[in-house]
């Protein structure tokens, strides 16, 4: 029975596909092949091309992100210098001398000029919203992230920094939100 119906399908679009090709004219589609024929064929950039020219392409200076009081009180508390990852990775971090508050983050060839901003949970947030990036750091570990592409570039980073508040957390864990408050002192 589905045999029949797909035969009958088939054999009402057979007319109808033909029409559709015997009413284009033949003349514009061989225009269209010799435009072809004279355009230069298209040269693909290879992915080592592609990385050598962002390796050495210099972070853009101009920005029009004006820091608040309290953007430049994040910039403070950010931990600079460079971080190892896991895999191998590695992400430096390092002020911008010309733009108080503005931080270069670089890894793997890849090179962001990154600025904070206030986070609702109190971890510290750089993002450079022209490339898609943001570098997330709290106490123990930070991370790396395009949020255009959605995907982590880097990630458990760790400066000397953070090694050393891994460890003391390890030591004094933090209490559980399960735990409960302590309980008032008179």
């Amino acid at each position: 029975m589905k045999k029949i119906a797909l035969i009958a399908a088939l054999a009402l679009a057979l007319p109808f596909g033909a029409m559709a090709q015997t009413a284009a004219p033949a003349k514009p589609a061989a225009k269209s092949t010799e435009a072809k024929k004279k355009a230069p064929p298209k040269r693909q950039v290879t992915r080592k091309a592609a990385k050598a020219v962002e390796e050495v392409t210099p972070i853009a200076d101009e920005t029009n992100v004006v820091l608040t009081d309290a953007d430049l009180e994040v910039a403070k508390r950010v931990s600079t210098g460079k971080a190892q990852c896991e895999l191998g990775a590695d992400v430096t971090v390092t002020e911008d001398e010309k733009k108080p508050g503005f931080f270069n983050v670089t890894t793997k060839g890849l090179k962001y000029r990154m600025h904070p901003v206030e986070s609702r949970t109190g971890a510290i947030r750089l993002e450079d919203p022209r490339a898609g990036a943001m570098w997330l750091q709290l106490g123990n570990k930070s991370m790396l992230m395009n949020q255009k592409a959605g995907l982590r570039i880097a990630d458990e980073c760790q400066t000397a920094a953070q090694v050393a508040f891994a460890e003391e957390m390890k030591k004094n864990p933090p209490k559980s939100l399960f735990e409960g408050a302590d309980p008032a002192k008179k």
